[in-house]
């Protein structure tokens, strides 16, 4: 009953009701509303904790006995009815309430009372009314906020279980849909065997997580949340591999059940249905690959030796790091297999790990200390890059060895870093000491200001001034990015989304929806649609309106983004970019200069990325440019014609190689004659073990199998230096293979020691490379003394 994505229902009070009020509306709406039975409510208050010196929540207990027996009110702990957000921050006593969901026989057995908040499936918290009223500081000490607040949480999933009189969430019409598909796809009857049950409700719970959260722009990757989305992904996959016996990709295709299910309540997966089809696709073969390439290589380390009986936590580790297996998909194949997994082994490397992360993002912030007090944080960065104010308030944070102060002011023209742009660079000035700001950030509606160093005083006037330069540089690149986005969509398609950017002054990153790489001319478009539109000089228009009104005339927004009631809207020419934006932007395209795209890449399934530079960085970027060709016509005898000089050293290589390729065969062809007259006989059978002078770990190779053609019981163990690295290889005849139970990737794994290397290799054939060229006629002797012992 629990889910990896739900939908909570709620609503919020800031200090317009309380506690009596939230219990009176939240008893109605149940009880009158839902029709829900009284006789199947339970209700827990908060009931002190001596360590906190927080006494019983006498309040709430007051406003339920008017609703509901006392004896049907519960008390409970810290950990059950005392909401905190984190180690600071606002916090207060909650107050639960619970369904007996069983049999009218089930309850006559045992009181619900006796069940809540322990765990009983049947008997589930439905809603919890969030009571805030005091705001926890860094040290530890609850202080009484001055307005109090209400927030409250109901489960959608739980509600409609209730409402539906099912026993299950995953029976109700929200889950149903999914799980039919999964009957029909695999051919197994739900309801009957409870693995493949168990499977069927992971795969509906998990592809309702995955299909919102890409639709609210967040997709799968290897880190942040988005490596949350793939792991999720796997583990649906990794189910539907094992207990379904589906092998083929199966999640893409429930992505238009949801579609057809939500879209009308929730627009962006009906909008996005087959992007995110196509991405989870993706996402589904690759992992079904790598499941085959983790089976391969458990089963190498099988063959290594390197798993006997049971899996090493270490292994199972990086099982898990490497190829993204989870714990239980290790176990499961080691229990099919007859083996165990050192599951102590595995949590310890884990929590090695985590612990390394720890200590890599360790983030230490001491509590805000206020100077000044004010309602609104005045941004005036639109319009100006200097502006005077006060300082609001302060605080120190410390990130491992390193403290910075964090300033908020009362009026600023620094920008937050938002919206895919960074954040402004800059100096204040205070009491005639200038401090550097390093950077600025955005919490909540806090504009926080990073210097350098601490100021002599909080006090006084203090002067802002932006980076000017750095300000213009990142607002050519921002302004470059609306009219990429424009050009992209008139060329690839209106399917092309934005995923993500970063705007900086230096040079712009611009992610996007689109399915196969450009092509040379469809980039050579977009970049000529967008100087072209620089040389319009189109001058910049702005206009802050409500939401709904900028969608109606045609404006951007952005999956994933956040708006409020009103936004901002930025135009360069109505008729080819209009997006909702926050962010700063040049007064007229024609100050940009140019643009030009200097990458284009794949980062993710279904998303491509350009990188691309404006302004200065553009006219660097072509100045540099012209300065390497400079340089190559200068290295090919400062003609004039370089690609006609770059093609005949080419052609002129070619042909060296040839010849190069003819004096090796001959020297091979003498070196095997030579290799041959040197054979010996060890145990019976006929080895030869040598170095030799030559060019590459291939030719050694291409040696060995030469030497081999038509001896029989031949045992070859051959080394070479190249560039001052060692290589050997080792070949065996097939015969001996089967007859003397010979394995040259057995061998080359104990030789190669010498040469201070490892390497591997099949029964017929192995090779190994190391760095000490001094231990290869060690290691030939090694071999001979391996087939000496038999």
């Amino acid at each position: 009953y629990h889910h990896t994505m739900f939908e909570m229902l709620g609503n919020w009070s800031f200090a317009d009701y309380f506690k009596k009020d939230a219990i009176a509306w939240a008893w109605e709406l149940l009880t009158e509303i839902f029709k829900i039975p009284v006789d199947r409510l339970y209700v827990t208050i908060f009931e002190g904790d001596e360590n906190e010196k927080l006494t019983e929540d006498k309040e709430a207990l007051d406003f339920w006995k008017t609703w509901i027996p006392e004896d049907r009110i519960i008390r409970g702990n810290k950990k059950d009815n005392f909401w905190e957000m984190g180690e600071t921050g606002p916090c207060g006593p909650c107050s639960e309430i619970h369904v007996d969901n069983r049999t009218d026989e089930e309850r006559k057995m045992v009181d619900g009372k006796l069940l809540v908040n322990i765990g009983d499936p049947q008997v589930i918290e439905i809603w919890n009314l969030v009571f805030i009223q005091f705001n926890r500081s860094s040290d530890g000490l609850l202080l009484p906020l001055p307005a109090k607040h209400v927030d409250t949480g109901m489960g959608f999933e739980r509600l409609t279980r209730v409402l539906q009189n099912k026993t299950s969430n995953y029976d109700t019409d929200i889950f149903q849909p999914l799980i039919e598909f999964l009957e029909k796809r695999a051919g197994i009857k739900y309801n009957e065997v409870e693995k493949t049950d168990i499977a069927m409700r992971v795969i509906a719970d998990h592809i309702r997580a995955i299909g919102f959260t890409m639709a609210d722009g967040q997709l799968p990757s290897n880190t942040g949340a988005g490596y949350v989305i793939r792991r999720i992904l796997r583990r649906a996959v990794r189910y539907y591999y094992s207990f379904l016996n589906l092998q083929s990709p199966v999640l893409f295709e429930m992505i238009p059940i949801l579609a057809e299910e939500f879209g009308d309540i929730f627009p962006e997966i009906r909008q996005q249905q087959n992007f995110i089809s196509r991405v989870v696709e993706e996402e589904e073969s690759s992992f079904l690959k790598t499941l085959e390439s983790g089976l391969k290589k458990l089963a190498a380390l099988e063959e290594k030796g390197s798993v006997r009986q049971i899996i090493s936590g270490k292994i199972a580790f990086d099982l898990y790091d490497t190829y993204g297996f989870p714990l239980d998909l290790t176990k499961l194949i080691a229990y099919e297999k007859g083996w165990s997994v050192d599951e102590a082994g595995f949590h310890e490397e884990m929590e090695k790990q985590k612990k390394r992360s720890r200590e890599a993002a360790t983030v230490e912030t001491a509590d805000w200390v206020t100077v000044n007090e004010t309602k609104k944080i005045d941004f005036v960065g639109y319009d100006t890059l200097e502006a005077k104010g006060r300082v609001l308030k302060y605080r120190k944070q410390k990130t491992r060895d390193k403290e910075i102060l964090q300033l908020v002011l009362d009026r600023t023209p620094f920008y937050a870093e938002s919206g895919g742009q960074v954040g402004d660079k800059g100096m204040i000035e205070i009491n005639d000491q200038q401090i550097e700001v390093i950077d600025t950030k955005k919490e909540n509606e806090l504009i926080i200001h990073f210097l350098n160093c601490f100021p002599e005083s909080f006090e006084g006037e203090v002067t802002a001034k932006v980076n000017e330069s750095l300000r213009n540089e990142t607002m050519s690149n921002h302004t470059s990015t609306h009219l990429l986005h424009a050009a992209l969509r008139k060329i690839l398609g209106t399917h092309v989304q934005q995923k993500g950017s970063l705007v900086a002054p230096d040079y712009l990153r611009f992610d996007f929806s689109h399915f196969s790489k450009l092509t040379k001319e469809e980039l050579l478009k977009i970049e000529q649609i967008v100087n072209e539109k620089i040389r319009e000089n189109i001058l910049r228009d702005v206009q802050t309106m409500p939401l709904n009104k900028a969608m109606e005339c045609g404006a951007m927004a952005l999956f994933g983004e956040k708006y409020g009631n009103d936004v901002r809207v930025v135009t360069f020419d109505k008729n080819f970019s209009k997006e909702l934006c926050g962010g700063t932007h040049v007064p007229s395209t024609g100050m940009i200069g140019s643009f030009k795209i200097i990458s284009e890449s794949g980062i993710a399934a279904g998303v491509r990325r350009i990188e691309a530079v404006s302004g200065k960085a553009a006219e660097k970027l072509i100045g540099h440019t012209f300065e390497r060709i400079e340089n190559l016509g200068a290295l090919l005898g400062n003609t004039k014609d370089i690609e006609n000089a770059i093609h005949h050293l080419q052609e002129e290589n070619v042909q060296l190689n040839k010849q190069l390729e003819k004096l090796t065969a001959i020297h091979l062809n003498e070196l095997k004659k030579e290799l041959r007259l040197k054979m010996e006989q060890v145990n019976g059978l006929n080895f030869i073990g040598a170095a030799s002078e030559l060019n590459s770990a291939d030719t050694l190779k291409k040696l060995a199998y030469e030497l081999r053609n038509g001896i029989k019981n031949f045992v070859g163990v051959l080394g070479t230096s190249v560039e001052g690295k060692a290589h050997l290889c080792i070949i065996i005849s097939d015969d001996l293979i089967k007859e003397r139970a010979l394995d040259a990737g057995k061998m080359i794994r104990i030789i190669s020691k010498e040469i201070n290397g490892s390497g591997g290799g099949q029964k017929f054939f192995a090779s190994a490379g190391g760095s000490n060229p001094d231990g290869i006629l060690k290691a030939i002797e090694s071999a001979r003394e391996l087939l000496k012992s038999g």
